[in-house]
């Protein structure tokens, strides 16, 4: 990774292509203090990036039978990773540097965090994600 400049804005898109989930933070790797580093008009761009991408990673989704389809998008310097699951969820990552095996490893380990939200029997399919528990999670694996 980039060091403390490498900043991320992370989405989960449920199946009716609603967000489930959002949060924007930068590395705690290599030094960094965690906190994004988007220049002030990116930040205001960074839902319209992931949100724009739906549309390639739909036609991406049916000639890879991988769930990590890497870098799916770019948009001026940032790029869009995204991690489709079974159940047609979908785990974006805007992020303003390209280094493909740890975003495939933080896509494997909120994969893995949102597979244990699903079997919280309060949780439905497509509802919003408020856990703080899963935010820390989330946050400390980039």
């Amino acid at each position: 990774m980039a060091g403390s400049s490498t900043s991320y804005y992370f989405v989960i898109i449920g199946t009716k292509d609603n967000p489930l989930y959002e949060a924007e933070f930068g590395t705690f790797k290599q030094g960094g203090d965690g906190v994004p580093k988007f220049r002030e008009e990116q930040r205001h761009m960074n839902q319209f990036i992931a949100h724009s991408s739906l549309d390639c990673i739909e036609d991406l989704q049916w000639a890879s039978k991988e769930m990590y389809l890497k870098a799916v998008d770019k948009f001026n310097n940032t790029w869009v990773s995204c991690f489709l699951t079974g159940g047609n969820i979908k785990l974006l990552l805007v992020h303003d540097a390209r280094s493909d095996e740890p975003i495939r490893q933080f896509f494997t380990d909120v994969y893995d965090m949102y597979c244990k939200t699903l079997m919280n029997p309060f949780y439905e399919v497509n509802m919003a994600i408020r856990s703080q528990i899963f935010k820390a999670a989330a946050k400390k694996y980039l």
